[in-house]
């Protein structure tokens, strides 16, 4: 049987794969507000690591440490899989982007960069799938 997904949950990972994580951002954000079940601090998670992803690309590099570690905090608890989203995979490869960074001890760390080929994508689940059809 398929599993429901909200058309902003599947816009928000499309903007997330784009890298435009403000908007992935906005748009996650939006159904967050709506949500008040099991799936709210999932989204929140997701949330956490698209504002992570953005500091990170903007320099902002203790922000992007904190907030990516926020972001684990709250995707743990829904691993393996939840929403279509294989979560253990995602907190894998963003680990791997954020290596450096974690590694890093300085409380205002500087000189590490956003490495593109890092920079995880999420499959887009049950595509065929959205509030629109």
């Amino acid at each position: 049987m398929s599993e429901y997904y909200p058309a902003q949950y599947l816009e928000g990972l499309r903007l997330f794969n784009a890298e435009e994580f403000f908007e992935s951002h906005e748009v996650l954000e939006d159904l967050w507000t709506e949500t008040h079940d099991e799936y709210r601090k999932f989204y929140q998670g997701l949330i956490q690591a698209a504002v992570a992803l953005l500091h990170f690309g903007n320099g902002n590099l203790g922000g992007a440490k904190k907030v990516y570690l926020t972001s684990r905090k709250y995707l743990e608890p829904y691993g393996p899989r939840f929403a279509g989203l294989d979560v253990g995979q995602f907190l894998d490869e963003m680990a791997h982007c954020f290596q450096e960074l974690v590694d890093n001890q300085q409380q205002y760390p500087t000189g590490i960069e956003l490495q593109d080929d890092r920079i995880p994508k999420i499959p887009l689940p049950g595509a065929a799938h959205t509030s629109t059809s």
